[in-house]
């Protein structure tokens, strides 16, 4: 199959999004965009920061003209924000323009990769662990699921490493 749109992949924080997205790409050798990584360098300073020295809403306008931005027609590995899908009707657009995967984890497992990362490059997760962890991760994960499901395609995660689950994805694009 020739992938000539984006595949987004969407999903929450610590999903994986960033790292398949990369073996993905690498895999069809299309080529890879981190929503995260390009607003960082347009802006000069992390998405945290962003948030935190011009607002949310500043943020995820910036999230959509990105958006706007990728063509259409050309094949790419796309990773977004965790956040992305749940604002401006992001959703619509990512699905209208692109194929989009939703990698889903359980909160236990989320919880288990999340801390194993850095924390202080994910404010909201600052000082949260184990049950205070897993109870975050189980509300945001509620209130935006709604989002995520409306994905073309739910690829369930759990019992898989990143490389396994990107050498699945790509073989569904070859």
């Amino acid at each position: 199959m020739n992938l000539n749109k984006p595949l987004f992949l969407i999903g929450y924080m610590g999903s994986g999004k960033t790292t398949m997205g990369k073996l993905i790409a690498e895999e069809l050798h299309l080529p890879f965009v981190d929503t995260d990584e390009v607003l960082s360098e347009q802006e000069g300073m992390s998405c945290s920061d962003i948030i935190c020295q011009k607002g949310q809403a500043y943020f995820r306008q910036q999230e959509r003209n990105l958006l706007n931005s990728l063509p259409q027609n050309k094949g790419m590995v796309v990773a977004t924000g965790g956040g992305m899908p749940c604002f401006l009707d992001n959703i619509s657009l990512i699905t209208s323009i692109g194929i989009s995967l939703f990698l889903d984890w359980s909160v236990e497992n989320l919880a288990i990769r999340l801390s194993l990362t850095d924390l202080s490059t994910r404010p909201m997760l600052l000082g949260k662990s184990g049950e205070e962890l897993r109870a975050h991760i189980q509300k945001q994960l509620t209130e935006r699921m709604i989002y995520y499901r409306q994905a073309h395609h739910t690829i369930a995660c759990d019992g898989h490493t990143d490389e396994e689950m990107a050498h699945r994805i790509a073989q569904l694009f070859l």
